[in-house]
């Protein structure tokens, strides 16, 4: 019996993403779908819209508790993802820009989303799981933060003009809701760790859970996701080039961010392409959505997906005992 509840346990860590993928995709659409259900899908789009911040706060919580401010060092690739990010960025605005209204221009600002998105708070879970570090995902999250926070007021405003919304009111927006999330765990964690150390060793114990919790969270989500490719209204041909430019602009990060640091050992590779390749979709979803053309946040959406499928791939891999 204890045996099979051990392959039990190895068969929800091995497939916990594509389960938590399936489930989230299908219980949007099954209270979306089945009449009678509207409500109930209030309900739970309600629910997972504000458990999902509560899901990130507790993940990045327990990854800050094993991870001192003296772990959080700079390293030469985290500059070189952070200036990639940045031209990239800047350069597929003029791009946006130059092409106008239309969908070349909405697919490059696509692009421009999938880009600048900051590092996921669950990418310290998974790259823990494959070899990478955690330490160093995390000063690429606070880094990468600090990046979106400031190109975005910077770049948005050449492919939507708006005279009312200045560089110093967008940064503040936007500071607020990628900061809240990071300083409130962060400040708790470190606070811990240096006046109630015996209580930080007992959340050491549980750094684990951080993947669990990202399997409830990951199911919300896609919840979430689902609903904004069903709510968006494109049509067949449009949605089919977003899932295409997110998807390459998904696979190329992850294997940008493992080629530029792999001359760093490989244990760095790892947490370089973890860092830029797994992004904050709720964060992209809500750019999108205030700052640029609103259909773009189904780029998000799907980057979700596509991002979900790598990791999914890779957990499997090490899992079953070979390397990522």
């Amino acid at each position: 019996m204890y045996s099979l509840i051990e392959k039990e346990i190895l068969f929800v860590k091995r497939w916990m993403l594509p389960i938590a993928m399936v489930l989230g995709i299908s219980i949007y659409l099954f209270l979306h779908f089945v009449p009678g259900l509207s409500g109930a899908e209030t309900v739970y789009m309600n629910f997972a819209s504000k458990a999902q911040p509560v899901m990130i706060a507790i993940m990045l919580f327990l990854q800050l508790n094993v991870v001192a401010p003296t772990d959080m060092k700079f390293h030469k690739w985290h500059f070189e993802m952070l200036a990639l990010q940045a031209i990239l960025f800047t350069l597929l605005g003029l791009l946006s820009s130059a092409l106008g209204e239309g969908v070349p221009g909405m697919l490059a600002e696509c692009a421009m989303l999938c880009i600048i998105a900051p590092t996921a708070a669950a990418a310290g879970v998974v790259t823990n799981k494959i070899g990478g570090s955690i330490s160093g995902v995390i000063t690429y999250l606070v880094m990468s933060n600090t990046l979106a926070s400031v190109m975005i007021p910077l770049v948005a405003p050449m492919v939507h003009p708006n005279p009312d919304a200045t560089f110093l009111a967008s940064f503040w927006i936007i500071l607020k809701r990628v900061f809240s999330i990071l300083l409130l765990p962060c400040a708790l964690a470190w606070f811990i760790r240096y006046f109630i150390p015996s209580l930080q060793k007992f959340f050491a114990r549980y750094l684990n859970w951080a993947f669990y919790i990202w399997g409830i969270g990951l199911t919300l989500a896609l919840s979430l996701a689902t609903k904004a490719l069903v709510m968006s209204g494109l049509g067949v041909l449009p949605l089919i080039l977003i899932g295409i430019v997110s998807l390459v602009c998904c696979f190329g990060q992850f294997a940008l961010g493992r080629r530029v640091a792999r001359k760093y050992g490989h244990s760095e590779s790892i947490t370089a392409g973890q860092s830029i390749g797994q992004k904050n979709t709720g964060f992209i979803i809500w750019v999108g959505l205030n700052f640029l053309t609103p259909v773009t946040s189904v780029a998000a959406g799907l980057y979700a997906i596509w991002h979900n499928i790598v990791n999914s791939y890779e957990i499997h891999k090490v899992e079953g005992g070979g390397t990522v």
